[in-house]
């Protein structure tokens, strides 16, 4: 499910606020070896090459008037700045997709292997990309720590592709209303999968939703909430390694609509690097995210407003 996306590329976004003295220069993929290209880009040549072919009908100039940029440098600049663009963004659909019955056999497999889960098709989990302050409606976004953020949430496999998402929702929503109040709530009721979604016990137990045991009286339900949590588990590192490859999302210091759009483009990118092998940089540190004295300035901010988190 996709917030409401900009008709203008990040790109646009960003130069709307530079003067022309400050654009910055276009990037030319000749100019870097493959080596180079992966350090300043995270993406080596053919990688980068299949994502200017995946979003060229929507960036190509019609001519060259004003030295119009080429797809290429295009997605270099956009790589550069964040790894990612809203045109990349709206190729969600394309790229995160829950798999049908008839796809599920490996995925049930892998997943036993990880902790004799059987029938598994997904693992379903929320986690909070941290961003600025919003201008409006700000106290909706500060979640249970006290930050603000957008919670996303994530269906993953064993592999780390992600098979379903959804981002929109302010970090002050609990996960069973994201899930609830999502697309694949309403399909996986009125069709119920050749599976079940494991989730943890935030979420509520349904008959494709296997949640575990809140408290375990037998050795069976012991037994079941061990391989519960062994293979749940995929979610939760699935997040760990999203936020590794973009650690841009450990702190967005934008507006929620760009951060959603942001979060998205990550999210189809982190799906092509896995599924093409990119590895990752384990020595690439993210943004800074705010101190606790930002924070409780933030609160302090928040606690001056008049208003109510609307349901």
């Amino acid at each position: 499910e996709l917030l409401p996306v900009a008709e203008e590329p990040l790109l646009n976004i960003i130069n709307s606020s530079l003067s022309l003295d400050h654009v910055p220069k276009p990037f030319k993929m000749a100019q870097y070896t493959s080596e180079e290209l992966y350090a300043r880009f995270r993406f080596g040549r053919d990688d980068i090459k299949y994502i200017a072919d995946l979003v060229r009908p929507t960036l190509q100039h019609q001519t060259q008037r004003s030295h119009a940029l080429s797809v290429e440098e295009q997605c270099l600049i956009t790589l550069h700045f964040y790894a990612m663009s809203v045109a990349l963004g709206s190729l969600i659909n394309q790229f995160v997709s829950f798999p049908k019955d008839d796809q599920t056999g490996q995925t049930k497999h892998k997943f036993f292997q990880m902790g004799n889960m059987p029938s598994t098709i997904g693992a379903i989990d929320c986690t909070h990309v941290h961003i600025q302050a919003p201008s409006e409606r700000e106290w909706e976004y500060v979640n249970r720590k006290g930050r603000h953020s957008i919670n996303i949430q994530l269906v993953g496999n064993t592999d780390f592709i992600i098979t379903n998402c959804v981002v929109k929702w302010p970090g002050s929503v609990h996960d069973a209303r994201i899930l609830r109040e999502s697309a694949l709530y309403r399909e996986l009721q009125s069709h119920r999968p050749n599976g079940i979604v494991l989730g943890d016990s935030a979420y509520p137990l349904l008959p494709w939703l296997m949640t575990p045991f809140p408290v375990a009286n037998t050795s069976e339900q012991a037994r079941l909430n061990s391989s519960h949590c062994k293979t749940r588990c995929a979610t939760e590192r699935l997040n760990g390694v999203l936020k590794r490859r973009f650690a841009c999302l450990n702190y967005l210091r934008v507006q929620p609509k760009v951060a959603c759009n942001i979060i998205l483009a990550c999210i189809v990118l982190h799906n092509i690097a896995t599924r093409r092998y990119v590895p990752l940089d384990d020595n690439f540190d993210g943004p800074e995210e705010p101190s606790r004295r930002d924070t409780r300035s933030e609160n302090h901010t928040r606690a001056g407003q008049n208003g109510a988190t609307s349901n």
